[in-house]
């Protein structure tokens, strides 16, 4: 028998310092029962990276869990797609799977500068906009080598819809363009019943599959509809931007995507952005000559209120422009259109009212996307065949 099983024939002094030798190697075997219990949970783990939090007593689905982000060598890069202010698209391959994905490597700044508010504002974003069928779907953020690499893996679409108008002999069909400015409307409703303001709303960010299903994207400068503070007046595409933004508004809401829509509106009728400003002021003037002046009233108690204003002088006669691109759509579409591009943000319609709108309703019918025509990706580098 040891002397550690015979405290009585020791000293005090040996007793103390036997019972403190005792109390760190249970402490010791502790720990590594502990770590073994860890290990052998890691390896039944079905998902890896998986950490057992200790509530194993409640159901599977109410255990929080912390996933290691997967390392971008899972996907193969098959060609870009675009470059844009926040990052660079390609399209890729899922290696283990071999599904057909988008992947957007995004642009950080320096390390001092920590990450880009713009990427976590576009990954919250499309974590909570997730499921809506005309919203993009994120399905994971993945690693590189460096610390800096960083990209967001999002379900392949094989058209936006600036392209499609570009490439296009002839304008979407009226019943076509129903459906598309329908599915916008639906997924700007779920993003402004999230309190969200997408503020980029453009053609070049609406994809759209080869079934017809539009898809939203491109949630960099999304932002909180907060009465409380400033906002920044360099947001929305320039041909796309409403008039109080130009003018200098710092405090606006989820009227910015309406007017937005409405540009989108009478792109897919025009064939052609309507407003195409050179500047701001410009912009402005464009707005005024094609749209018409806002009525002297509105300009005198509100708009002209705003520092940018002084600079504006509103022209003596509207272009026809506007009269022209009218003739394509019934009065009840040229009353949606008036009513997207409103001067006053209190008065423009809603995404409500878009979709209850009785433009909709009339003939010709939104198009089946089952009757929807298909095209060529670009970003899947498909063509035409020669004839």
């Amino acid at each position: 028998m040891s002397k550690w099983d015979q405290p009585n024939q020791l000293t005090a002094g040996e007793r103390a310092k036997l019972e403190k030798r005792k109390k760190r190697q249970l402490k010791s075997e502790n720990g590594r029962n502990q770590k073994r219990r860890i290990d052998d949970n890691e390896k039944s783990e079905p998902t890896r990276g998986n950490i057992d939090v200790g509530t194993s007593s409640l159901p599977q689905s109410a255990i929080p869990t912390i996933q290691r982000c997967r390392s971008i060598d899972n996907y193969e890069t098959l060609n870009k797609i675009e470059s844009g202010t926040y990052g660079v698209v390609y399209r890729a391959k899922e290696l283990s799977t071999h599904e057909i994905v988008a992947v957007k490597k995004l642009k950080l700044l320096e390390a001092s500068q920590g990450f880009p508010i713009t990427s976590l504002r576009e990954i919250a974003a499309l974590k909570e906009m997730s499921g809506h069928p005309n919203i993009v779907r994120i399905r994971e953020v993945v690693v590189g080598e460096k610390t800096s690499d960083v990209y967001i893996i999002m379900d392949f679409v094989e058209h936006d819809l600036r392209t499609l108008i570009q490439d296009m002999r002839e304008p979407f069909l009226i019943s076509e363009t129903k459906t598309i400015l329908l599915q916008i409307a639906s997924a700007t409703k779920a993003i402004h019943d999230k309190w969200l303001m997408h503020r980029d709303l453009k053609t070049s960010n609406v994809l759209m599959t080869n079934n017809g299903v539009v898809k939203i994207a491109d949630f960099g400068l999304t932002r909180k509809v907060d009465n409380k503070s400033a906002l920044t007046q360099t947001v929305i595409t320039l041909w796309y931007r409403p008039p109080e933004i130009l003018l200098g508004a710092k405090e606006y809401g989820c009227e910015i995507d309406m007017w937005a829509i409405g540009c989108i509106f009478a792109e897919l009728l025009y064939k052609q952005p309507l407003l195409q400003g050179k500047s701001e002021t410009n912009q402005l003037i464009e707005i005024m000559t094609i749209l018409g002046p806002p009525s002297e009233e509105y300009w005198t108690h509100c708009l002209k209120a705003y520092p940018a204003a002084r600079n504006i002088r509103l022209p003596s006669q509207q272009s026809d422009i506007m009269a022209s691109l009218l003739q394509h759509v019934c009065s009840d579409g040229a009353n949606l259109l008036h009513g997207l591009l409103e001067y006053d943000p209190s008065k423009r319609l809603t995404c409500d009212d878009v979709l209850s709108h009785p433009f909709f309703s009339k003939e010709p019918l939104p198009k089946p996307l089952s009757m929807f025509p298909s095209f060529p990706s670009k970003g899947g580098l498909e063509h035409r065949p020669s004839r």
